[in-house]
């Protein structure tokens, strides 16, 4: 039951959200405070249904460090999406034809503040933990992992191959992350810079949902498996190497720090409790 009720809570909160957002759809500076606030409103809610329905401190989002954490997620998501532009570039595959729309990529940040937000907290904030909390670490990111990437395939521009890389870049990189640290502001952070960089820096494709109007007015082309073709760089293989990579960085740093769980044996007794004491 607590898994319903933190999913319904937060997926209630991303539905009105992205729905506030869309309709003011071209004003970038109500996309960014309409989405910066769904963010937040996502992290208030989140923290008071599981506060609720577990009976215990919500340290997962805890407001010591956050900003920090969050910039350092951010500042890895660029540099690993610029890492995988760059690679593209080389070949000769990604052309700037001059700047884009700097209103755009101001309405992206909230965009993105409040995809990156309301995401994490259902994936790795609700199914991952609790997953983890019965199966495992590592059930917990194949299977979220897998959904996360299942996920994509209703987007308008989806492809089998470009889910399967999500599933393998995204859902690995961001729950190790989470694993890593054991707080959601990292992952919420990263997620948060790799799209504004494919989005409002670089203005490709993001996740088979069409080009946005970014910094940059750009455009891929060549072998669908350098670009990603219409699904975007992230079906690009340079996004699957480079998101494997910081996966296992990330994983290495859970082991060190004692952070991988086992599966928890039958009749062992659960950490939370279920209710919701209204």
């Amino acid at each position: 039951m607590r898994v319903f009720w933190q999913l319904l809570a937060v997926a209630a909160v991303s539905l009105a959200g992205g729905q506030a957002v869309a309709a003011v759809d071209g004003n970038g500076f109500l996309s960014l405070v309409l989405g910066l606030l769904t963010a937040v409103a996502a992290v208030c809610v989140y923290r008071w249904v599981v506060r609720r329905t577990e009976h215990r401190p919500v340290t997962e989002v805890a407001r010591d460090g956050a900003r920090a954490a969050v910039g350092r997620g951010a500042l890895i998501g660029v540099a690993v999406f610029t890492g995988v532009i760059m690679n593209i570039a080389l070949l000769g595959d990604y052309t700037v034809h001059g700047m884009g729309s700097v209103t755009g990529a101001v309405g992206l940040v909230g965009f993105m503040a409040a995809a990156a937000a309301t995401e994490e907290l259902l994936f790795r904030g609700v199914l991952l933990r609790i997953v983890e909390e019965r199966f495992g670490t590592w059930i917990a990111l194949t299977s979220t992992g897998a959904l996360f990437g299942t996920m994509h395939l209703f987007n308008k521009d989806a492809t089998l191959w470009g889910a399967l890389a999500i599933a393998i870049e995204a859902g690995g990189m961001l729950g190790a992350a989470y694993v890593a640290t054991r707080s959601l502001w990292l992952p919420i952070g990263l997620h948060f810079g790799w799209n504004f960089a494919e989005s409002g820096l670089f203005g490709t494709e993001v996740s088979g949902n069409g080009a946005q109007h970014g910094l940059l007015d750009a455009t891929t082309s060549g072998a669908r498996l350098v670009t990603g073709g219409e699904f975007g760089p992230e079906a690009s293989v340079y996004s699957v190497l480079l998101g494997v990579l910081v996966t296992l960085a990330f994983l290495r740093l859970a082991r060190r720090r004692g952070h991988l769980m086992p599966r928890r044996r039958r009749g062992a007794p659960a950490d939370a409790v279920a209710t919701l004491p209204w």
